[in-house]
Parts: C-alpha cells; structure tokens; sequence
C-alpha cells in the first residue's frame, strides 16, 4: 500500500464541493520469475543472470515466493514441494539495487526436470488477464485436466457463511479497496488461508502456492473463495490444485462452467447474502 495525494469531488443538493487529501492505494509492481536449474547453479553465474525468464506479472508485493510456486505449479512446471530446491529474490547489482525484490529465483532441486520447449505461450501476464498470453488454442487448457478426487460435501448454510468470513479477514481490502481475494476454507467453512492481490489469478497462485509449499496439495477436501468473478483460468488454476469446491461472489464465464464440469468440480457463482447458484458439480451441495 502507498499514499498518494487525491481531490475529493463531491456533489449533493445541487452544489459541488472539492477538498484536497491523502489516500490510500493498492501497491502494482512487476515480478519476473525466473527457474534456475540445479546444474546451472553450479557454473557460478551471477544470479542476476541466471535461470530462464518464465514470466513477469503485475502485482502487489507481499507472498512473492507463494505467487511464484503456484505459477509454476498451474503451468506445469513443478509437481511437488521437494521440486523446489530454494526461492529467492535476486541479488541485485549495485546498479539495478531497487529491482532487487521484483526477480524471483525458483531454483529447483538436482534431478528436477524442466523442459524449455513446454512453454508454448508468451507469459506476459497483467493483473487483470492471465491467459491472454497464450500462444496458441490448444495451450490454453494447460497442463492438466484430471478430474477432481474429492468427495466431501458441504452444506448450504456453511457456503452461505463463507462471504462475510473473507470480507472481514481482507485487511488491505478494507484500506485500499482495490484488491481481490482468494481464500481456502475447510469443508466446515473454517478460514485457513487467504491471499490479496490487485490480480485474481495472482491471489489464486499465492493460495495454491502457499498451501504447496506448505505441503497440503492437493487440496481436496477443501473450498476456494474468490472475491470477483470465476474466470476460466481460475477454474484451471483450482482444479491443478484438487479443489473439490470453488466459489465467487460474481459470475462465472461459459468456459469456466465448461472446465469445471470437465474436472468435476463444483462451480458456484453470485454467492452473495443468502443465496447463490450452482454450475456445476450439484451433488456436493447438501
């Protein structure tokens, strides 16, 4: 978050007032995730020029390491936590200091394959789009598309409760309100993580990447909560992950209604006060 002067406009019973003050705004910066193999590691290369380029998003700072896991993941590239030698930020020569935290290193373990050629799209992503960057058609349904292994229901009464549980957790929400959330809820609605960025598919990879590292994936026998509206990429991301239930206070688009009946996920849109619609997998709701 960062303050920033602003004029406030105002206009009620026909008069219009202006006033000068300080706001507060969501904080978007670049991050280039980079993926440095074992054996280039050893050739003593400067970390400022090592790895492959993989990807630079806009997003707000804060759980880099978990953004860049979960990136990786939904792609692909990584299967497990031990793939994952080490994350860092890039040290910085002195002439590029203050970009030393927009470069994440993911180094992966000995033995880790990664293949160069299966990254068939441009990622260059913006915090308001994921999968415009994809190179071609047949790449934007990604790596995987196994049907979901859970089978916990969840109750009516407990999707209900999940929307004012996420409003009151997001803190930056509450100061900037410029930032989407994704959060993880047991099957008995209780809140486990939550992640905020000016991005959903960025919130979404710090979700999943938190709870990968963590160890938890897959993630089963849980329930994901975005804030906005159920885009196809984040029914891809959640599915990747084996969420068994995803839901959004907004609408889903057809795609994500497709995919989610694909992997056999539950798919709920316009969760909102006291009631919400399913799109697909129904007989979880009990």
């Amino acid at each position: 978050m960062c303050r920033r002067s602003v004029e406030e406009v105002a206009a009620r019973d026909g008069v219009t007032r202006r006033r000068a003050r300080s706001d507060v705004v969501a904080t978007e910066e670049p991050l280039e995730i980079r993926i440095v193999r074992a054996e280039e590691l050893r050739t003593g290369r400067p970390q400022t020029d090592a790895g492959h380029r993989i990807s630079v998003t806009m997003r707000t700072p804060g759980a880099d390491f978990e953004l860049a896991a979960g990136f990786l993941f939904g792609e692909g590239l990584l299967e497990h936590p031990e793939d994952i030698l080490a994350i860092r930020y890039c040290v910085a020569t002195e002439r590029d200091r203050m970009q030393q935290y927009n470069i994440v290193n993911v180094f992966l373990a000995p033995g880790v394959a990664f293949d160069a050629a299966l990254l068939q799209r441009n990622f260059y992503t913006t915090s308001s789009c994921g999968v415009c960057g994809k190179a071609s058609i047949e790449a934007v349904r990604g790596p995987s598309r196994a049907r979901i292994r859970g089978t916990a229901t969840v109750e009516v009464a407990t999707i209900l409760s999940l929307p004012a549980k996420l409003r009151e957790a997001q803190q930056l929400f509450e100061r900037t309100g410029g930032l989407h959330a994704a959060a993880l809820f047991s099957s008995e609605g209780e809140l486990l993580r939550l992640r905020e960025d000016v991005g959903r598919h960025n919130a979404m990879d710090k979700l999943v990447g938190g709870s990968l590292l963590a160890g938890e994936a897959p993630l089963s026998d849980r329930i994901a909560l975005m804030s906005g509206r159920l885009s196809f990429e984040l029914v891809q991301k959640a599915a990747r992950a084996g969420v068994p239930v995803l839901a959004g206070v907004s609408a889903p688009s057809s795609l994500a209604v497709e995919l989610a009946e694909e992997s056999g996920m539950t798919l709920i849109g316009f969760l909102r006060e006291n009631r919400f619609n399913v799109y697909a997998g129904g007989e979880r709701v009990v």
